[in-house]
């Protein structure tokens, strides 16, 4: 079962697409408010839409639920703990008929140290309103507006 959601399908318009159950990533806001910083990954260029910008992410093995998936994704590819990360909201951001990426939103305190692997050029705790700078995957910056959306009922601060 480990592993066994690796592979690509196709979708009907001809679009190759990571992982064989689906795939799932870790939208992770560090802090509060107009300090609020989210974990972007510049990714390598030998993966799937490569020297592109997104968040840590990928394929969703046969017995994972998304939030494990991207848990689990974020320590591969950026050794991020997850007893420091608190799963606040689970969607689907992208769709085809077979196939979903699901975005995990997530908290932490703030930005955690972060070592990234071969699947990444960079690792970036960057401002939400700059998000729209980069040069993102093309199904993240499709979905941005939305992603803010939901993360933005999350980054508010608390009295």
């Amino acid at each position: 079962m480990l592993g066994d959601g690796n592979g690509w399908v196709t979708a009907p318009n001809g679009t190759k697409l990571w992982g064989v159950h689906g795939a799932a990533g870790l939208f992770l806001i560090a802090g509060s408010g107009t300090s609020a910083r989210v974990l972007l990954q510049h990714r390598a260029t030998w993966t799937a839409q490569g020297g592109t910008w997104g968040i840590p992410g990928g394929a969703i093995d046969s017995h994972e639920t998304p939030a494990t998936t991207a848990l689990r994704e974020s320590v591969e590819e950026c050794a991020i703990d997850p007893a420091s990360v608190t799963v606040v909201d689970t969607f689907v951001s992208t769709e085809f008929p077979s196939w979903t990426y699901t975005t995990v939103i997530a908290l932490c305190d703030e930005p955690l140290a972060v070592t990234a692997n071969e699947e990444s050029e960079e690792l970036r705790w960057v401002p939400l309103d700059s998000l729209p700078s980069f040069a993102l995957h093309p199904a993240f910056a499709a979905s941005l507006d939305t992603v803010l959306a939901r993360a933005m009922v999350h980054t508010e601060p608390h009295d």
